[in-house]
C-alpha cells in the first residue's frame, strides 16, 4: 500500500473512531432527554446531535484531518451541512417516530449512520479538502518521520 492510500485509511479509522465517540454522546445525551423529559422526539434529538457535531467537529478538525484551516470558516461550511442534514432528519425521524410509530432509538440510530457516512465526504473533500495536513499534529508527524 502506498503513503497516500495508507494516510487515508487511517484517515477513515480516526473518523471512524471520533464518530463513534461522538455517536456515544449523541445516544446518551439523546436517552436522558428522552427518558427523563416529556419531549417529542425532534427536541431530544436536535439536542443531540448539535453535542456531537461539536464534539466530531473539534476532534476530526485537529486529528483526522490536521487541519490548520480557518476555523469560523469550516465551522460555517459544517453548518451548510448541518443545514440541509438536520431538518431532514429531524423531520423524517419524527415522521417515522410520531406517525408511524418506529423505535425512535432505532431511527437515531439510522440517522447517526447515514451522518457518518455524508459527513465524511463532505468533510474530507470540501470542509478540509485543500488544508488536510496542514496543522501542528501534521507538521510534528513529518518531521518525525524524516528523522
Amino acid at each position: 500500500m502506498d503513503n497516500e492510500k495508507k494516510k487515508e485509511s487511517i484517515r477513515i479509522v480516526k473518523f471512524f473512531i471520533f464518530s463513534v465517540s461522538a455517536g456515544v454522546i449523541e445516544i446518551v445525551s439523546f436517552a436522558l432527554l428522552n427518558e427523563l423529559t416529556n419531549w417529542t422526539y425532534w427536541p431530544c434529538y436536535l439536542i443531540a446531535l448539535t453535542l456531537s457535531v461539536l464534539w466530531n467537529f473539534t476532534l476530526n478538525r485537529n486529528f483526522t484531518f490536521k487541519s490548520a484551516s480557518n476555523v469560523p470558516v469550516a465551522m460555517v461550511k459544517v453548518a451548510i451541512f448541518y443545514c440541509i442534514f438536520t431538518p431532514v432528519t429531524t423531520l423524517l425521524g419524527n415522521y417515522l417516530v410520531e406517525d408511524l410509530l418506529w423505535n425512535e432509538y432505532l431511527v437515531t440510530g439510522i440517522n447517526m449512520v447515514l451522518n457518518l457516512i455524508t459527513e465524511y465526504l463532505y468533510d474530507r473533500f470540501f470542509v478540509f479538502g485543500k488544508s488536510i495536513d496542514t496543522n501542528k499534529h501534521a507538521n510534528s508527524n513529518q518531521s518525525n518521520q524524516t528523522k
